[in-house]
């Protein structure tokens, strides 16, 4: 890509929400640093609700909502494995 083109060119946002019982009761502290520079991103919107209303899911496994689109992994690992591989491929 030229360099007027990527003067131009806006980077796609990934927005990214999560319910905060979920992150509290699946994300274990040595991972909390891994997600923290993840969503530190520039191209990276997120925002933490209380509760998202999806309680039988939120009790089985972590997840996020990306782009309105329902994210779930078996663990947080996975989850963040996940969201890396939608920011590649938003880019």
């Amino acid at each position: 890509m030229n360099f007027i083109t990527k003067l131009f060119t806006k980077e796609k946002k990934l927005k990214v929400d999560f319910c905060e019982k979920n992150l509290n009761r699946f994300l274990p502290d040595e991972l909390q640093n891994e997600y923290s520079a993840f969503l530190g991103k520039k191209n990276i919107e997120y925002k933490e609700y209380h509760c998202q209303s999806r309680c039988e899911e939120c009790k089985i496994s972590p997840y996020a909502i990306v782009n309105g689109e329902f994210i779930v992994a078996q663990d947080s690992a996975q989850l963040l494995e996940k969201l890396k591989h939608l920011e590649v491929d938003k880019k």
